[in-house]
This record gives structure tokens, sequence and C-alpha cells, in this order.
């Protein structure tokens, strides 16, 4: 009896010593799987990048708030347009800021969507939102460059910053076009 014991006993070391030598293996299989699924996981988006809802507004907050005292094209600009916005109606600041927030949600395929509207009014593209503003080209680049120092001073990486002003880049036309059918038109 003692003998089939201790041949049981064996059986069960030789299967631990087996199970033992086959662990790193196995270990290393699920190792290699592990950076399998790192590898193939999809990229962040840039919304996920920048860090979200409450980085993006916390920008847009900034830059707002510098594009209001920009000598080009705030309270002291020679476009009498933008200089009268940014005097006269202040008190739509706070919801062009959330609108300016959603647009940078949506354009950085993050969750939430910009519709563009003038209050009691359907939705409307950038071209008109900006119409009356007559914003010229190089106004415009002046917001570019605010908005640059802006992601600068939030400290967003250069990766990051590109993209977003990448974006921002994509609706110079939009936003310049009534400036230039105006200066087209005499």
């Amino acid at each position: 009896m003692a003998r089939s014991r201790s041949t049981s006993m064996t059986r069960r070391n030789i299967i631990t010593g087996l199970a033992l030598a086959a662990a790193p293996a196995a270990l290393a299989g699920a190792g290699n799987a592990y950076a399998q699924t790192q590898q193939t996981k999809p990229e962040k988006t840039l919304y996920e990048r920048l860090g979200g809802v409450f980085a993006i507004a916390a920008v847009v907050d900034h830059f707002s708030d510098a594009v209001v005292k920009n000598p080009i094209v705030g309270q002291k600009s020679k476009n009498s347009q933008l200089r009268q916005w940014h005097t006269k109606n202040l008190t739509r600041l706070p919801g062009l800021k959330f609108m300016r927030t959603l647009w940078v949600c949506d354009v950085s395929g993050g969750p939430l969507q910009f519709k563009a509207t003038k209050p009691g009014t359907t939705p409307l593209g950038l071209e008109e939102a900006h119409r009356e503003l007559r914003i010229s080209p190089a106004e415009f680049d002046e917001v570019a460059a605010e908005l640059a120092r802006t992601l600068d001073f939030a400290k967003v990486p250069k990766r990051e910053k590109a993209e977003v002003l990448a974006a921002f880049a994509a609706h110079k036309d939009e936003v310049t076009a009534g400036y230039l059918a105006r200066n087209k038109r005499g």
C-alpha cells in the first residue's frame, strides 16, 4: 500500500513539475497576446488625446478671452464689425464659448455635435455665421495665431496642437467669405 501511494505521489509530482515547466511558456504566450492586443488597439481620437470636453472647454475659455483682448481682432480691432462684437455683444460670449467647445469636440472626434445657429433661426454654416463680421484672411490668421498661443499656454502636445490648428485652418475660406465677397463688389 505504501508503494502505490508513493507512485501516486510521484505521478502528482511529475504532473506538477510539467505544469510548472509549461507555465513560463503559457505566460509568454499570454504576454504576446496582450502585446498584440495593445498593438491592434485603435488609436485614441484627437478628442481623447486633448483630454475630453473639460480640457477642451478650458482651452476654449482662455482662447475666447484672449481673442476679445487681442489688438488686431478684439476690442481695438480696425475691423469695426469685430470691434463692435467684442465690445457690445459680450453678453453672448458665454454662449459662444459653449458653441466653440462643441465645435472642437465635434471636429476632434468626440461624442458632442456642433450645429451653428443664430438666436431664433435655423441652423447655418460657418460662412453665414461669420459673414457680417467681414473677417479678412489676415484677421483669420491672427485668430489662428491666438489659438496657437492658447494651445501653448495649455501645454497641448505638438501633434495635437498641429491637428487642432489644421482643423481650424480648414475653414478659413468659409470664415473669410464675407470679407472676400464685399471686397469683390468694390
